[in-house]
């Protein structure tokens, strides 16, 4: 992977997600109890031995600098390895990035200086293990100048929020629509192939396509297929299976050995509605989750906060500390409380008589030196909640039970997808 240089889009605002995303951009927005977004990304590089990476970064991003920059930061500048960001700088005209394409063209003399043949384009805000390996493989095998990795998903899904692409038999892409309200099928199927925002071009052919587009999936993609060019579509869900028992065995794993990365390797999810960045958080303390943390072939790495183990105290009647079905960071106290099928990220102080369930509560936070803490006071009741960073929550505050109190109190609400319930955010720092 010496020739190919990777490039991760981190500037997104992700609207949709407010408020996580009112003080820190979407990548940055914490996951999974001691993990950020971008992390699944970035793991993803470094497990398929991709070693000159660029970030760019652009909207609210110095939590996301901070992250990087401590948690980043292994590889050898001696050895030509780096994970570098590079901020928004206007490097040509008075213009922040204008989309995609642009965000590239306005960077280009600093990926010149990697002398890549190919750039992989990816997107920092979604949650995925993949093997960039087995995509590139593809990508030569076909002769592709251009290869997209598609996810399948019903046509219903994709409408007005994916790009949808149109392939033959062989996979090359025959036609390309951003957003769509009325996506085109594969032929004899309900389902669609939605782009999943990771790009592998042919570094000349980029150069020669690339013009003054502004977008990927508006510009460079409709005008590349028009041109001829060989664009082809990868079915990750498909190949990311085959090909990586396939890979896995020529590499010498025993076949007990698949199991962990195996399991998952179809998954993929974008985390950008409250809805469903709180349905992929609950999804990780499943028995036999969709998205496997525990997967030693391909682990996730972060910026760890040096904690003490989780601690449980009290034993008393209807005064134990206790959790069932949850995954609790270091650093947690729950104290005579209970907490249910939720994620409590690090540092979170739960007091007595207090109970949370089926919520993601991420914990701590760290700024200028000091640390601040979340802190559940006693006899509270959270339900169906994203709490983020700092919160305070006073002796008997009851969170997720009432709609129309928590709106009344300034929080942000979203429905949950297929049921007549609801999912609550309460903001960082918040006090209640």
């Amino acid at each position: 992977m010496q020739d190919l240089l990777a490039v991760v889009m981190a500037g997104g605002q992700g609207a949709r997600l407010r408020p996580l995303t009112s003080v820190r951009a979407k990548p940055a927005v914490p996951f999974g109890g001691i993990y950020r977004i971008i992390d699944f990304t970035l793991s993803n590089c470094v497990n398929s031995k991709i070693k000159q990476i660029y970030v760019l970064t652009q909207y609210k991003s110095q939590s996301l600098s901070t992250h990087l920059r401590h948690g980043w930061n292994f590889y050898s500048s001696r050895l030509e390895e780096f994970i570098t960001e590079i901020p928004a700088q206007m490097q040509q005209g008075d213009q922040w990035y204008d989309g995609t394409a642009d965000a590239i063209r306005q960077n280009l003399h600093f990926f010149k200086r990697s002398n890549p043949r190919l750039l992989l384009v990816l997107a920092g805000d979604h949650i995925y293990k993949m093997d960039y390996r087995l995509m590139r493989a593809f990508h030569e095998e076909s002769g592709a100048a251009l290869t997209i990795a598609t996810l399948r998903m019903p046509a219903a899904a994709a409408a007005g929020e994916y790009g949808v692409l149109e392939v033959d038999a062989s996979f090359r892409v025959a036609g390309f629509e951003e957003k769509p309200a009325r996506p085109k099928t594969i032929p004899g199927s309900g389902d669609c192939l939605a782009s999943m925002g990771i790009y592998i071009f042919d570094w000349t052919k980029l150069l020669e396509a690339l013009g003054r587009h502004t977008d990927f999936g508006r510009d460079v993609i409709p005008a590349m297929i028009e041109a001829g060019e060989p664009v082809y579509a990868y079915d990750f869900a498909v190949r990311n299976i085959i090909e990586e028992r396939e890979y896995q065995a020529r590499s010498g794993y025993r076949q007990r050995d698949l199991v962990p990365c195996a399991t998952d390797s179809a998954y993929w999810r974008d985390v950008g509605t409250l809805d469903a960045f709180w349905q992929a958080n609950l999804d990780l303390v499943s028995i036999a989750p969709r998205f496997n943390l525990y997967g030693e072939l391909w682990p996730i790495y972060n910026a760890p906060m040096h904690y003490p183990p989780a601690k449980f105290v009290h034993d008393e009647p209807g005064r134990t500390g206790a959790a069932y079905n949850s995954i609790l960071a270091d650093g947690v106290i729950v104290s005579g409380a209970t907490i249910r099928h939720s994620l409590l990220g690090p540092g979170i102080y739960v007091n007595s008589f207090a109970q949370i369930e089926s919520s993601c509560l991420m914990g701590a936070n760290l700024a200028g030196g000091r640390l601040s803490e979340t802190i559940i006071g006693r006899g509270c009741r959270v339900r169906n909640a994203i709490v983020d960073k700092s919160v305070h929550l006073n002796e008997g505050t009851v969170i997720g039970y009432d709609r129309a109190d928590d709106e009344a109190r300034g929080l942000t609400t979203a429905g949950i997808a297929g049921t007549a319930d609801y999912v609550v955010c309460v903001p960082k720092d918040t006090v209640l």
